[in-house]
């Protein structure tokens, strides 16, 4: 039964602490978890810290959220000849107790009518609809830096100081109690670790990793070694893939060890490039973000200098993760723009480049605080916003405003399938004024946004029922101070986010339509849908004419006022929804990993001109081909929309090498005049058309063609063939 012990004695566990408090309920079956579930270092390894979750555990997402059942696995397991009939029994019965109580089938089990009606496609790889709900507490961002200042043992002291004062409650002493015994069991990963390191060492860098891992058991960090692996481990035991201003809490430890000759800078590379592969040993796809500059940062010197070394690390070990972001200001040192592209030119599609100048004060707006605290914003995951060891603002939800359309124009059904999938909003041969269609799409949209926010309250009640989240909790502010765990009172701001999806087309199909229909009358709205559901069979002429009509991306006015009224309306809805109980804020995010192709699949013809099952845009870029007057033009559309309305939002662009090695002056001249204009972020990938067909054609000679999907980096020729096509079809400048 070795394959699943943990997994059994996990459950064991939580059985026999079931009715304790939720705190030492939590940390007895973290103890359970952990070392269980890590594995040893890799020949190569500098730091020790990787990890294999198992089928059962607690995380707040690896697996789900809270506590989690990979069922999938254990189904796989009960399908197959290993187990013996008692083991099959063992574990058949565990997948029954999980499946009634992980921390999403608690979700699921508290679902009203309304959200069963409406959500009721979990997987939104799998089925159409509107809106999906994601079961998931993605986004913490963890204060590393207090960690490493510190060390386990100031942590420690800082709870009992609290505990100490805490005194006119049981509840608040049993979190204090929960915080002691996990900070106990990262001490004891340390010291696992060194007892295996020891046991095998094969020279001198796996006695000082021994070392450093039984230093750090005991003591604050005092060297830049220590330090990573500190914060490395914890990271992999709290589960979160956010390493947060790794310049900030990192930059004095490269800068004092360097200055007093502890290291070399070749030495410290050595380290970062050991961390990074560390880090795309996780096996993420669009998480592990490291975020370097920007505003706020102490000690900008040092900070620098651990970001220069740390976009070398990127440009050196060719991974895809972690994904590196450069925050850029005004004043800020040019080595760290000039580094940036060269990494960038190199194909590596990192750094992201994202522009403080206009995000900090939009953050400020967006989530209702200063400018200081603004500052500390940082994106996470595919590019969303929260606020450092402040604000949580996981997303959990999916919403596809132009499936909303669809539905409108079908009185609530599928344009597909003909199944019930929306509101009756009425029959479009009725729409007889465009502003009749825009209200049935509205109330799609509207309605959907409230059931999606609804979700969101219920995620964060069961997050708060299955326990204090101790290893997340000590390092965000104000959960040890309250006594309180994160979702139960403890982080300062806590919120959501929704991901919004075809937002583009569903702008350039309502104009097409408003010209089309109602400017032009060249045909009526029932024959415009007959011919969408017909996926445009016997009206290519039609389709081209639609493809033809005015497109986001080309500073058109017509068609970038619609997009602006598609991304108010949205943006609006959605913020509206805070001051729900446990939604401070609750905010859209307009990014992409591959889910613009894979709704699209599922997503009928458009009146943009798109066929049935064809990707739709990426995030707010212009859908593929379709920016037609030139990069100037198309950067010029996407600064049209407010930053201050969204909680993060996605530009990729396409550009050729050549750009970076012959036209350099006129890159950054055109990139330095986005920022200035208002453009929030870049994601660059750097390739010619060519490369791309002919790695679709033999993949085997191009694994090294990196990438920018939506939110995330990939190898080329590791996507799906469909999601190939759409990067292919982007503008390439």
């Amino acid at each position: 039964m070795a394959k699943f012990a943990m997994e059994l004695q996990f459950t064991e566990t939580y059985r026999r602490h079931q009715h304790d408090h939720l705190a030492i309920r939590e940390a007895c079956c973290l103890r359970a978890q952990f070392p269980a579930i890590l594995r040893p270092p890799e020949q190569g390894d500098l730091f020790a810290g990787r990890i294999e979750f198992g089928a059962v555990g607690f995380s707040p997402q690896d697996g789900g959220f809270g506590y989690f059942c990979m069922l999938d696995r254990l189904d796989r397991a009960l399908a197959g000849k290993d187990l013996d009939p008692e083991e099959r029994a063992q574990v058949a019965e565990m997948r029954a107790f999980w499946a009634r109580e992980a921390s999403a089938a608690r979700v699921r089990a508290r679902f009203t009518p309304e959200l069963a009606r409406w959500l009721s496609v979990e997987n939104w790889e799998v089925g159409p609809a509107v809106a999906y709900p994601i079961y998931r507490m993605l986004g913490g961002c963890l204060d590393f830096d207090k960690l490493v200042r510190l060390g386990l043992p100031g942590l420690r002291e800082e709870v009992r100081r609290h505990k100490a004062v805490h005194t006119d409650g049981p509840d608040a002493q049993q979190v204090y109690t929960g915080m002691e015994m996990a900070l106990d069991l990262v001490a004891d990963v340390c010291c696992w670790y060194a007892d295996q390191v020891e046991a095998t060492a094969a020279g001198r860098t796996d006695l000082e990793m021994a070392a450093a891992l039984r230093r750090v058991a005991e003591a604050p960090p005092a060297t830049l070694r220590e330090a990573i692996q500190l914060s490395w481990l914890w990271a992999l035991v709290s589960g979160h893939r956010n390493y947060g201003r790794m310049d900030v809490y990192l930059g004095d430890f490269l800068a004092r060890d360097l200055d007093e000759g502890r290291i070399t800078e070749a030495e410290a590379l050595a380290m970062l490039q050991s961390l990074w592969r560390l880090i795309r040993a996780r096996k993420l796809i669009f998480d592990g973000r490291v975020i370097l500059g920007g505003r706020g940062r102490r000690n900008e010197v040092n900070a620098d200098r651990f970001a220069l070394l740390a976009m070398e690390a990127t440009r050196t070990v060719r991974e895809t993760e972690p994904q590196v972001t450069l925050r850029c200001y005004r004043g800020m040192n040019p080595a760290l723009w000039e580094k940036a592209l060269q990494v960038i030119g190199e194909g590596r599609t990192y750094p992201i480049l994202s522009n403080d100048d206009v995000n900090v004060p939009a953050v400020a707006r967006a989530f209702g605080v200063s400018e200081a605290e603004a500052a500390q914003y940082m994106p996470f995951s595919c590019g969303e916003y929260v606020l450092d060891h402040a604000s949580y603002g996981s997303p959990n939800g999916v919403l596809n405003l132009l499936k909303a359309l669809e539905a409108a124009l079908h009185n609530g059904h599928d344009g597909i399938t003909g199944a019930p999938i929306g509101l009756g909003t009425g029959d479009p041969a009725g729409f007889t004024r465009f502003e009749d269609l825009w209200e049935a799409y509205r109330r799609q949209v509207e309605h959907f946004v409230r059931v999606c926010a609804q979700f969101q309250v219920l995620v964060h009640e069961e997050a708060a029922k299955a326990g204090p989240f101790l290893l997340t909790a000590l390092l965000y502010d104000d959960c040890i101070a309250r006594g309180r765990g994160m979702f139960d009172g403890g982080v300062r701001a806590l919120g959501g986010t929704l991901e919004v999806y075809g937002l583009v087309n569903a702008a350039d199909s309502l104009a097409a339509i408003r010209q089309v229909v109602y400017e032009e009358r060249r045909l009526t709205l029932p024959e415009l849908v007959a011919a969408l559901d017909a996926d445009f069979a016997g009206r290519r002429p039609l389709q081209r004419h639609l493809a033809e009509c005015p497109k986001y991306g080309n500073d058109d006015d017509v068609a970038d006022a619609m997009l602006l009224r598609v991304y108010r309306h949205v943006c609006g809805t959605i913020s509206a929804q805070a001051g729900r109980p446990g939604l401070d804020t609750y905010l859209p995010v307009i990014i992409n990993n591959s889910a613009n192709t894979v709704l699209g699949r599922r997503t009928a013809a458009s009146a943009d001109g798109r066929r049935a099952g064809a990707p739709m845009a990426n995030a707010n870029n212009p859908s593929g081909g379709s920016d037609r007057s030139g990069i100037t033009a198309m950067l010029n559309s996407l600064v049209k929309l407010d930053p201050s309305l969204h909680a993060g939002a996605v530009q990729n662009l396409k550009l050729s090498r050549e750009l970076f090695t012959t036209r350099l002056p006129e890159l950054k001249a055109l990139l330095e005049t986005y920022f200035e204009n208002g453009g929030t972020q870049v994601m660059i990938t750097v390739v010619s058309r060519g490369d791309l067909e002919a790695a679709m054609r033999e993949p085997e000679k191009y694994p090294h063609i990196f990438v920018r999907v939506g939110g995330f980096t990939a190898r080329f020729v590791r996507l799906e063939r469909d999601v190939q096509l759409e990067i292919l079809s982007r503008t390439l400048y």
